[in-house]
């Protein structure tokens, strides 16, 4: 089912994100992983894309193996990164025999230590492109694109970053699934932008748990890296080991949650980091009722 009608349903709905393996040993952990979700019934889960060779097999291996042995709707990334057309047809055309019925397209990033972006031959520039294809010759597909509450690195002029949200939406996105965010100010801003710009379809807030010293310098180190607030870093300065982080990291993004569903947001997405227990105690803490549930 397109994710847009998902999040039509009743209730409040939870997704969550992995990356992708790479190797059969550690995509079987991951599996197990993802199943552990399966009891709060997720309104999705999505897996990122691995980028050519044996890391793109196990990526799509790990999304039909969700697809045929559990309950749960997988949303499928598909980057125009080092793959041409003919490329993408192929994977979609796997995907859509398989039964996947979503996609989030998107550009990606250029490999570390090159230049910036370089279309590649007979590929998309831009994720409105692919945006575009998939609607065209894939109309049963539901298809996300990403939102950047912060803003995009490479795209300092928020006003023109604004008009490449557009431009995908116009080429039938459905949806929109935010980069993580630690400040809900800067996400409920971001939502007016969006509806000033005439951007209609439903938004789902990205965040993602702290749960380790070395996993929040990662985290500032990443060029999508969010802004980490003084108040959440003095909260973590006062813990003595990783157990401390977590609980702090966990209370925050668990008042983020809350914050959020009362201002109306139907769709959480949480970047697990492949880790599924915090997130899972962060579910727990919002004391979901049965009848919020989605079906």
């Amino acid at each position: 089912m397109n994710i847009a009608k998902v999040l039509e349903k009743p209730g409040l709905h939870f997704s969550f994100e992995f990356f992708p393996p790479k190797t059969k040993k550690s995509s079987d952990e991951l599996f197990r992983s993802i199943k552990e979700l399966v009891p709060i019934k997720p309104a999705y889960v999505s897996v990122t894309y691995g980028a050519g060779g044996s890391a793109r097999d196990l990526t799509h291996d790990l999304v039909l193996r969700l697809k045929e042995e559990t309950n749960i709707t997988v949303v499928a990334h598909l980057t125009t990164i080092g793959a041409t057309r003919w490329e993408i047809k192929e994977i979609l055309e796997r995907y859509a025999e398989s039964g996947i019925e979503n996609i989030m397209a998107l550009r990606g990033d250029p490999p570390k230590g090159s230049q910036g972006y370089i279309q590649p031959k007979n590929g998309f520039r831009y994720a409105a492109e692919l945006v575009t294809y998939i609607k065209k010759n894939f109309p049963q597909m539901g298809v996300g694109v990403a939102g950047y509450v912060e803003g995009h690195p490479e795209t300092p002029n928020r006003l023109k970053e604004m008009d490449y949200l557009k431009a995908k939406v116009d080429a039938g996105a459905d949806y929109i699934c935010t980069q993580l965010f630690f400040k809900n100010s800067d996400f409920y801003d971001y939502r007016e932008r969006c509806a000033f710009a005439g951007i209609e379809i439903p938004i789902i807030a990205g965040i993602m748990p702290i749960i380790t010293r070395n996993g929040m310098k990662r985290l500032s180190e990443l060029a999508l890296g969010a802004r980490i607030p003084a108040k959440l870093l003095r909260a973590i300065s006062r813990t003595s080991d990783d157990d401390g982080v977590e609980r702090v990291g966990i209370q925050w993004s668990t008042q983020q949650a809350f914050d959020l569903f009362d201002r109306g947001v139907r769709g959480i997405h949480f970047y697990t980091l492949n880790k599924s227990k915090p997130t899972l105690k962060i579910y727990d803490a919002l004391g979901i009722k049965p009848e919020n549930k989605p079906s």
